[in-house]
Protein backbone atom coordinates (compact mmCIF):
# COMPACT_ATOMS: atom_id res chain seq x y z
CA UNK A 1 0.00 0.00 0.00
CA UNK A 2 1.94 3.46 -0.90
CA UNK A 3 0.09 5.49 1.02
CA UNK A 4 -0.15 3.86 5.05
CA UNK A 5 -2.42 6.79 6.54
CA UNK A 6 -4.95 5.90 3.55
CA UNK A 7 -4.57 2.16 4.66
CA UNK A 8 -4.96 2.31 8.16
CA UNK A 9 -8.32 4.36 7.46
CA UNK A 10 -9.61 1.92 5.45
CA UNK A 11 -9.09 -0.61 8.12
CA UNK A 12 -10.60 2.01 10.87
CA UNK A 13 -13.53 2.64 8.16
CA UNK A 14 -14.12 -1.28 7.63
CA UNK A 15 -13.90 -2.35 11.44
CA UNK A 16 -16.56 0.24 12.05
CA UNK A 17 -18.72 -0.91 9.35
CA UNK A 18 -18.37 -4.65 10.37
CA UNK A 19 -19.18 -4.46 13.65
CA UNK A 20 -22.20 -1.78 12.57
CA UNK A 21 -21.49 0.92 14.74
CA UNK A 22 -23.48 3.17 13.15
CA UNK A 23 -26.83 0.82 14.07
CA UNK A 24 -25.30 0.47 17.40
CA UNK A 25 -24.96 4.78 18.20
CA UNK A 26 -28.94 4.57 16.81
CA UNK A 27 -29.69 1.58 19.20
CA UNK A 28 -27.74 3.45 22.29
CA UNK A 29 -29.43 6.95 21.89
CA UNK A 30 -33.23 4.95 21.47
CA UNK A 31 -31.94 2.29 24.97
CA UNK A 32 -31.38 5.99 26.84
CA UNK A 33 -34.26 8.27 25.76
CA UNK A 34 -36.28 4.80 26.47
CA UNK A 35 -34.70 4.83 29.45
CA UNK A 36 -35.06 7.85 30.97
CA UNK A 37 -38.51 8.53 29.92
CA UNK A 38 -40.43 5.60 29.02
CA UNK A 39 -39.50 2.95 31.94
CA UNK A 40 -37.56 5.38 34.65
CA UNK A 41 -40.14 7.85 34.97
CA UNK A 42 -39.71 8.15 38.70
CA UNK A 43 -36.37 9.04 38.62
CA UNK A 44 -34.73 12.81 38.89
CA UNK A 45 -32.02 13.50 35.80
CA UNK A 46 -29.47 14.25 38.68
CA UNK A 47 -29.81 10.63 40.06
CA UNK A 48 -30.00 8.97 36.71
CA UNK A 49 -26.77 10.87 35.44
CA UNK A 50 -25.36 9.59 38.55
CA UNK A 51 -26.95 5.72 38.33
CA UNK A 52 -23.44 3.68 37.24
CA UNK A 53 -25.33 0.98 37.55
CA UNK A 54 -27.77 1.93 34.77
CA UNK A 55 -24.67 3.42 32.51
CA UNK A 56 -22.91 0.05 33.05
CA UNK A 57 -26.12 -1.87 31.33
CA UNK A 58 -26.02 0.17 28.47
CA UNK A 59 -22.38 -0.23 28.34
CA UNK A 60 -22.64 -3.57 28.47
CA UNK A 61 -25.43 -3.64 25.92
CA UNK A 62 -23.51 -1.56 23.48
CA UNK A 63 -20.21 -3.95 24.02
CA UNK A 64 -22.60 -6.33 23.17
CA UNK A 65 -24.22 -5.46 20.50
CA UNK A 66 -20.72 -4.35 18.89
CA UNK A 67 -19.70 -7.93 19.10
CA UNK A 68 -22.76 -9.23 17.82
CA UNK A 69 -22.54 -7.17 14.28
CA UNK A 70 -19.03 -8.47 14.20
CA UNK A 71 -19.91 -12.25 14.43
CA UNK A 72 -22.78 -11.66 12.11
CA UNK A 73 -20.65 -10.53 9.68
CA UNK A 74 -18.30 -12.69 9.72
CA UNK A 75 -21.10 -15.51 8.69
CA UNK A 76 -22.37 -13.57 6.25
CA UNK A 77 -19.41 -12.36 4.48
CA UNK A 78 -20.18 -14.36 1.24
CA UNK A 79 -23.42 -13.30 1.10
CA UNK A 80 -22.32 -9.83 1.86
CA UNK A 81 -19.90 -9.75 -0.86
CA UNK A 82 -22.97 -10.02 -3.60
CA UNK A 83 -25.15 -7.94 -1.09
CA UNK A 84 -23.13 -5.23 0.24
CA UNK A 85 -20.45 -4.98 -2.21
CA UNK A 86 -18.96 -1.50 -1.39
CA UNK A 87 -18.60 -2.47 2.31
CA UNK A 88 -17.04 -5.96 1.85
CA UNK A 89 -14.43 -4.44 -0.30
CA UNK A 90 -13.42 -1.93 2.50
CA UNK A 91 -13.30 -4.44 5.09
CA UNK A 92 -10.21 -6.57 3.22
CA UNK A 93 -8.06 -4.43 4.56
CA UNK A 94 -8.68 -5.71 7.83
CA UNK A 95 -8.00 -9.53 7.81
CA UNK A 96 -10.80 -12.14 9.30
CA UNK A 97 -8.46 -13.19 12.88
CA UNK A 98 -8.82 -9.10 13.62
CA UNK A 99 -12.50 -8.89 13.95
CA UNK A 100 -12.80 -12.52 15.42
CA UNK A 101 -9.90 -10.91 18.37
CA UNK A 102 -12.34 -7.71 18.62
CA UNK A 103 -15.18 -10.18 19.09
CA UNK A 104 -13.99 -11.64 21.83
CA UNK A 105 -12.93 -8.48 23.48
CA UNK A 106 -15.94 -6.92 23.38
CA UNK A 107 -17.88 -9.78 24.87
CA UNK A 108 -15.31 -10.21 27.69
CA UNK A 109 -15.32 -6.78 28.56
CA UNK A 110 -19.25 -6.11 28.50
CA UNK A 111 -19.61 -9.70 30.59
CA UNK A 112 -16.54 -8.61 32.96
CA UNK A 113 -18.78 -5.46 33.27
CA UNK A 114 -21.58 -6.97 34.13
CA UNK A 115 -20.32 -9.24 36.86
CA UNK A 116 -19.29 -6.33 38.34
CA UNK A 117 -22.71 -4.97 38.77
CA UNK A 118 -24.26 -8.48 39.57
CA UNK A 119 -24.48 -11.79 39.00
CA UNK A 120 -27.94 -11.14 37.32
CA UNK A 121 -26.69 -9.27 35.08
CA UNK A 122 -23.80 -10.85 33.73
CA UNK A 123 -26.06 -13.76 32.84
CA UNK A 124 -28.90 -11.47 31.60
CA UNK A 125 -25.46 -10.53 28.76
CA UNK A 126 -24.35 -13.76 28.76
CA UNK A 127 -27.57 -14.88 27.33
CA UNK A 128 -27.41 -12.39 25.14
CA UNK A 129 -24.16 -12.70 23.61
CA UNK A 130 -24.85 -16.84 23.34
CA UNK A 131 -28.07 -16.21 21.37
CA UNK A 132 -26.56 -13.27 19.08
CA UNK A 133 -23.75 -15.97 18.17
CA UNK A 134 -26.13 -19.06 17.78
CA UNK A 135 -28.43 -16.70 15.40
CA UNK A 136 -25.71 -16.04 13.34
CA UNK A 137 -24.51 -19.50 13.30
CA UNK A 138 -27.71 -21.52 12.59
CA UNK A 139 -30.97 -19.74 13.22
CA UNK A 140 -30.13 -17.07 10.64
CA UNK A 141 -30.84 -19.83 7.84
CA UNK A 142 -33.88 -21.22 9.21
CA UNK A 143 -37.23 -19.71 7.78
CA UNK A 144 -39.68 -17.69 9.80
CA UNK A 145 -37.06 -18.11 13.01
CA UNK A 146 -34.33 -16.00 11.27
CA UNK A 147 -36.85 -12.99 11.08
CA UNK A 148 -38.21 -13.62 14.86
CA UNK A 149 -35.08 -14.09 16.38
CA UNK A 150 -33.40 -11.37 14.64
CA UNK A 151 -36.72 -8.66 16.03
CA UNK A 152 -36.01 -10.82 19.54
CA UNK A 153 -32.56 -9.83 19.87
CA UNK A 154 -32.90 -6.24 18.66
CA UNK A 155 -35.54 -5.65 20.97
CA UNK A 156 -33.76 -7.25 24.23
CA UNK A 157 -31.90 -4.91 25.29
CA UNK A 158 -35.47 -3.06 25.76
CA UNK A 159 -36.97 -5.77 27.21
CA UNK A 160 -34.52 -5.72 29.88
CA UNK A 161 -34.59 -1.96 31.02
CA UNK A 162 -38.59 -2.61 31.14
CA UNK A 163 -37.71 -6.07 33.13
CA UNK A 164 -34.85 -3.49 35.51
CA UNK A 165 -37.21 -0.35 35.85
CA UNK A 166 -40.22 -2.91 36.51
CA UNK A 167 -42.92 -0.26 34.58
CA UNK A 168 -45.63 -2.41 33.59
CA UNK A 169 -48.35 -0.92 31.71
CA UNK A 170 -50.75 -1.52 29.16
CA UNK A 171 -49.52 1.68 26.99
CA UNK A 172 -45.87 0.28 26.97
CA UNK A 173 -46.78 -3.22 26.38
CA UNK A 174 -48.74 -1.89 23.48
CA UNK A 175 -45.56 -0.05 22.22
CA UNK A 176 -43.12 -2.79 22.40
CA UNK A 177 -45.43 -4.88 20.23
CA UNK A 178 -45.39 -2.46 18.34
CA UNK A 179 -41.91 -1.52 17.93
CA UNK A 180 -41.30 -5.67 17.31
CA UNK A 181 -43.98 -5.52 14.40
CA UNK A 182 -42.47 -2.83 13.07
CA UNK A 183 -39.08 -4.07 13.25
CA UNK A 184 -40.51 -7.56 11.66
CA UNK A 185 -41.85 -5.71 8.80
CA UNK A 186 -38.73 -4.46 7.83
CA UNK A 187 -36.55 -7.71 8.37
CA UNK A 188 -39.01 -9.50 6.12
CA UNK A 189 -38.82 -6.45 3.18
CA UNK A 190 -35.25 -6.49 3.68
CA UNK A 191 -35.04 -10.21 2.44
CA UNK A 192 -36.80 -9.12 -0.49
CA UNK A 193 -33.54 -7.07 -1.04
CA UNK A 194 -31.21 -9.80 -0.77
CA UNK A 195 -33.63 -12.74 -2.01
CA UNK A 196 -31.08 -13.90 -5.03
CA UNK A 197 -27.93 -13.82 -2.55
CA UNK A 198 -30.21 -15.51 0.32
CA UNK A 199 -30.87 -18.61 -2.15
CA UNK A 200 -27.68 -19.14 -3.54
CA UNK A 201 -25.94 -19.32 0.30
CA UNK A 202 -29.26 -20.99 1.59
CA UNK A 203 -30.91 -18.56 3.76
CA UNK A 204 -34.56 -19.76 3.69
CA UNK A 205 -36.69 -16.33 3.72
CA UNK A 206 -40.00 -16.00 3.79
CA UNK A 207 -39.86 -14.36 0.37
CA UNK A 208 -38.01 -17.68 -0.61
CA UNK A 209 -39.90 -19.73 -0.06
CA UNK A 210 -43.44 -18.69 0.03
CA UNK A 211 -43.29 -16.52 -2.86
CA UNK A 212 -43.86 -12.71 -2.88
CA UNK A 213 -47.43 -12.96 -2.99
CA UNK A 214 -47.82 -14.93 0.41
CA UNK A 215 -44.88 -12.44 1.67
CA UNK A 216 -46.95 -9.13 1.09
CA UNK A 217 -50.17 -11.26 2.44
CA UNK A 218 -48.06 -11.34 5.54
CA UNK A 219 -46.71 -7.81 5.47
CA UNK A 220 -50.24 -6.66 5.12
CA UNK A 221 -51.64 -8.34 8.24
CA UNK A 222 -48.65 -7.36 10.32
CA UNK A 223 -49.53 -3.47 9.12
CA UNK A 224 -53.57 -4.63 9.69
CA UNK A 225 -51.80 -5.25 13.40
CA UNK A 226 -49.25 -1.82 13.72
CA UNK A 227 -52.50 0.48 12.62
CA UNK A 228 -55.04 -1.53 15.61
CA UNK A 229 -52.39 -0.95 17.72
CA UNK A 230 -51.80 2.79 16.93
CA UNK A 231 -55.37 3.39 16.84
CA UNK A 232 -55.89 1.27 19.99
CA UNK A 233 -53.48 3.70 21.95
CA UNK A 234 -54.92 6.82 20.34
CA UNK A 235 -58.54 5.89 21.53
CA UNK A 236 -57.46 5.77 25.09
CA UNK A 237 -55.59 9.17 25.18
CA UNK A 238 -56.23 11.13 22.17
CA UNK A 239 -54.10 13.13 20.78
CA UNK A 240 -52.85 15.35 23.34
CA UNK A 241 -49.20 14.58 23.10
CA UNK A 242 -46.23 13.67 20.74
CA UNK A 243 -45.97 10.59 21.10
CA UNK A 244 -49.59 9.45 20.26
CA UNK A 245 -49.53 12.20 17.30
CA UNK A 246 -46.81 10.15 15.84
CA UNK A 247 -49.06 6.91 16.15
CA UNK A 248 -51.96 9.00 14.52
CA UNK A 249 -49.63 9.65 11.62
CA UNK A 250 -48.06 5.98 11.73
CA UNK A 251 -51.90 5.11 10.25
CA UNK A 252 -51.41 7.08 7.13
CA UNK A 253 -47.24 5.96 6.75
CA UNK A 254 -49.03 2.56 6.86
CA UNK A 255 -51.39 3.06 4.29
CA UNK A 256 -48.82 4.34 2.32
CA UNK A 257 -46.44 1.62 2.11
CA UNK A 258 -49.16 -1.03 1.24
CA UNK A 259 -49.74 1.03 -0.89
CA UNK A 260 -46.00 1.12 -2.32
CA UNK A 261 -45.57 -3.01 -1.72
CA UNK A 262 -49.03 -3.85 -3.73
CA UNK A 263 -47.56 -1.53 -6.66
CA UNK A 264 -44.70 -3.33 -8.47
CA UNK A 265 -42.59 -0.40 -8.66
CA UNK A 266 -39.00 -0.91 -9.67
CA UNK A 267 -37.82 -0.26 -6.21
CA UNK A 268 -40.82 0.02 -4.15
CA UNK A 269 -39.46 -2.62 -1.54
CA UNK A 270 -36.49 -0.04 -1.62
CA UNK A 271 -37.96 3.01 -0.48
CA UNK A 272 -40.69 1.29 1.71
CA UNK A 273 -37.37 -0.07 3.71
CA UNK A 274 -36.73 3.29 3.97
CA UNK A 275 -39.52 4.77 4.93
CA UNK A 276 -40.06 2.59 8.07
CA UNK A 277 -36.62 2.49 9.26
CA UNK A 278 -37.06 6.45 9.33
CA UNK A 279 -40.21 6.53 10.72
CA UNK A 280 -38.84 4.52 13.76
CA UNK A 281 -36.35 7.15 13.75
CA UNK A 282 -39.06 9.44 14.36
CA UNK A 283 -40.56 7.35 16.81
CA UNK A 284 -37.22 7.79 18.53
CA UNK A 285 -37.08 11.89 18.52
CA UNK A 286 -41.48 11.96 19.14
CA UNK A 287 -40.32 9.98 22.40
CA UNK A 288 -37.98 12.46 23.67
CA UNK A 289 -39.86 15.40 22.58
CA UNK A 290 -42.82 13.68 24.45
CA UNK A 291 -40.55 12.80 27.28
CA UNK A 292 -38.74 16.34 27.69
CA UNK A 293 -42.52 18.24 27.42
CA UNK A 294 -43.68 16.29 30.43
CA UNK A 295 -40.67 16.21 32.72
CA UNK A 296 -39.99 19.69 32.38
Amino acid sequence: MKNPLFYRISQLIGFLLGARVFVTILLTFALYVSTFFLFNREESLRNFVFDFRVHGIIFCTVLSILAGGIINQFYDQEKDQLTKPFRTRIQKFLKQKYFLYAYLTLNLISLGTAFLISPRVFFFFLIYQFLMWFYSHKLSKILIVNNLTFVSLTVYPFFGMWIYYKTFSAKIFLMAIFLFLILLMIDIIKDFLTKNADKMFGYATIPNQLGSNVSKVILGVISVLLMWISTVIISKEGIHNIMNLYFAGGLLVLVFTMYLLLNPYKKSNFLVLNILRIWVFVGIIAMLMDGIILRF
